[in-house]
């Protein structure tokens, strides 16, 4: 038992990114669906690359979108829409007709006799002819539609067909009652014409309208009766030959066979041995770039963080798409994966986002319709997006780089499309406006970038941009309290992105480095040389104990004021690491001078560490250490720099001060030379050339 614990503690940190690896297939698989995948590949206007098909069985062949859509025009050309015959409302009109009449003719007259009554039956008369015949409410379902156009009339529950022309609007009404009054009005002067029109005018309401749930249901079956299939394949009989070019009929036999395919999967297949093999495909594309990172990027490794950053941004596109697909389908190309090589270029070299996207569109292709041609298109513009932010350092590129997505995916979706159908009639439009939403979504990369840099712990070149703006508020505290660090802090940053350039490394970074490397000197700038007026110097009143202490205490405040700050962990790297586990060797030889045989105890005179352990943190130290001591030459010549630099730089190896960097002697000799080259500049030497 000892042993296994002993085991698992050595190997802890091994064993924890294969569990990141396990989990991460496992809840990859979990987001495909159970379905089988087709096993053929084919296109339009391309031959037929496989062995003769044949039908292992019967099934029909389906109708294109736009054959059902003819066909379901076509159906509902013949649809009747249902209008109900109000008995309620027409109850209604007659009762506030009688009111109405009423109280203008009692207005008008004064009482109501016989010839009220007479007046009152001759418009009822008038009115109950118009309502029984029905006055029709328009709506755009019979919107020029000729008189003879038959609706469907539900009066009594019974329905029946009704030409709209025996049907009133209310125009028409008017014009009855209009020419009846008139011509009651010529032969007896017992009535009111003017009243009677009047009241009548006022009473006219449609009683017949248009009935909504019927009418539906009228269509869905009127669309449920049109067929779905145009024919049947028999079991036995060939489906296409080798060779044969695949025609728009034998695409569409073709994707019926498809259909039939996956669902006689879904019915009878086993889905435990679909899952499996799903989970047989994540698992070695993982691996792959699992042992990608274990052999050629062993930095990122060996970062948990980073492992599961990449694995996260992963689960979520798969996670994104696995929802979209499941809605439907042609959304898919909508989804901006260029988001994930972009996400991860940011905080990653090219090379190694080049391989997560491509594992990453290869996993997608399985829940994509037309997986090879879904794969191309993501494929090539993930990589014009990762070209594109090679050099991020303004937020405009993600503009340009959204424009180039959608310019990309435009081309090659029209070349695909070309190549394998021949006809541009062919070409959908509305893919179009997918790619352009594409691109747009894209642009939320930049607010996302923010997010998992303060998630992850993360830093990306845009923050490096702000943080070295000599503008920025800590930089300026830095100019004003102590000038003479800050212009030593710009001269290092100079020196060691010139030599990080030569070697290979993040050149920002270790600019952003140097000039917060010494911001602990703030707090007490007149302690430290460079800060220094002529004749004053405050480590005259202490010992050399007191003195290596504040020179000390710059680290340690440099740290704390970074944190404070909320400045990155990387650039507090590097006020930790610029004068690594050495000592302040001016105070601690002046100690030893003091008292040579006494026994002086190192640690009081030694900086806390940690040593140096990236590329970028060495060549901060080589530098600061390199620039700081040019100071005190005179008369600086090429030899005094040459001898200045080796000197100092062999003595940081002898120290082990450059151990865990990972940085080689064939590095190390080359910002030997950049530093040489640019002392000389600084203090403009002249290179002594032979006579």
């Amino acid at each position: 038992m000892n042993k296994l614990f002993d085991y698992l503690r050595d190997n802890y940190s091994t064993i924890y990114k294969i569990f990141l690896l396990v989990i991460t297939i496992v809840i990859i698989v979990s987001f495909f669906p159970k379905i089988g995948k087709f096993k053929y590949e084919y296109h339009k206007g391309k031959p037929w690359m496989y062995a003769d098909l044949i039908a292992p069985y019967d099934f029909p062949i389906y109708k294109t979108e736009k054959q059902l859509e003819e066909d379901r025009t076509k159906a509902l050309e013949e649809f009747n829409p249902y209008f109900t015959y109000s008995a309620a409302k027409s109850k209604k009109t007659r009762e506030e007709f009688r009111e109405n009449f009423r109280q203008a003719w009692m207005d008008y007259y004064g009482n109501a006799g016989e010839r009220y009554e007479k007046n009152k039956r001759f418009a009822a008369g008038i009115l109950d002819s118009i309502l029984k015949q029905g006055i029709i409410r328009r709506n755009q379902e019979i919107k020029d539609k000729s008189g003879d156009f038959e609706i469907v009339l539900i009066k009594n529950k019974v329905a029946r067909k009704r030409p709209l022309r025996s049907f009133y609007t209310v125009k028409e009404a008017d014009s009855i009652i209009a020419r009846a009054v008139e011509k009651t009005a010529d032969t007896t002067a017992f009535i009111n014409d003017k009243l009677v029109y009047t009241a009548l005018q006022d009473a006219l309401s449609q009683n017949v309208d248009y009935d909504e749930e019927k009418s539906a249901e009228a269509k869905e079956r009127l669309l449920n009766e049109v067929s779905l299939t145009r024919g049947m394949v028999q079991k036995g009989e060939r489906i296409i030959a080798r060779g044969e070019v695949v025609s728009p009929q034998k695409y569409q036999v073709l994707k019926s066979f498809e259909k039939q395919y996956k669902e006689k999967i879904r019915v009878s297949g086993n889905q435990d041995w679909i899952t499996a093999g799903q989970g047989m495909v994540i698992t070695i594309l993982m691996l792959v770039l699992f042992l990608f990172y274990y052999f050629f990027r062993h930095s990122i490794f060996e970062e948990n963080k980073k492992i599961i950053f990449v694995f996260f941004v992963m689960l979520l596109i798969v996670l994104i798409t696995s929802l979209v697909g499941k809605y439907n389908v042609g959304y898919v190309y909508v989804i901006p994966i260029s988001v994930v090589p972009i996400l991860i270029r940011i905080f990653f070299d090219a090379r190694f986002v080049i391989v997560i996207h491509l594992v990453t569109v290869m996993i997608l292709g399985f829940l994509a319709p037309n997986g090879f041609n879904f794969v191309i298109l993501n494929i090539v513009a993930g990589m014009m997006a990762i070209m594109s932010i090679v050099q991020l350092h303004r937020r405009a590129q993600f503009f340009m780089t959204s424009l180039i997505i959608f310019i990309t995916y435009s081309l090659v979706y029209t070349g695909l499309q070309l190549m394998q159908q021949g006809n541009p009639a062919d070409l959908e439009p509305v893919q179009y406006g997918y790619f352009a939403g594409n691109a747009i979504l894209t642009l939320f990369a930049y607010p996302l970038i923010y997010i998992f840099e303060k998630s992850f712990g993360m830093v990306t070149d845009i923050t490096l941009l702000e943080l070295s703006d000599t503008n920025s508020p800590l930089l300026r505290s830095l100019v004003t309290k102590a000038p003479g660090t800050f212009q030593h802090s710009m001269q290092v940053a100079n020196l060691s992105e010139e030599a990080i350039r030569e070697i290979g490394g993040n050149a920002l970074l270790v600019r952003t480095g140097a000039l917060y490397h010494d911001i602990g000197k703030m707090n007490m700038p007149v302690y430290f040389v460079e800060n220094q007026k002529a004749g004053m110097n405050p480590h005259e009143e202490l010992s050399y104990e007191e003195s290596a202490r504040i020179i000390i205490s710059h680290v340690i405040r440099g740290v704390e004021m970074g944190k404070k700050r909320g400045l990155p962990e990387q650039i507090i790297d590097f006020i930790r690491t610029h004068h690594g586990t050495r000592k302040a060797d001016y105070f601690y030889m002046k100690r030893k001078q003091e008292d040579p045989d006494g026994m002086v105890d190192e640690k009081e005179f030694s900086y806390h560490g940690p040593v140096p352990f990236s590329k970028e943190t060495a060549v901060l130290m080589m530098a600061d250490s390199v620039e700081a001591a040019s100071r005190s030459l005179k008369a600086p010549d090429e030899n005094k720099i040459n001898d200045l630099v080796e000197n100092l730089i062999n003595r940081l190896i002898a120290e082990d001060q450059l151990n865990n960097a990972n940085i080689t002697f064939k590095d190390i000799r080359i910002v030997k030379k950049i530093l040489k080259r640019q002392l000389m500049n600084i203090y403009h030497v002249r290179v002594a050339y032979p006579e």
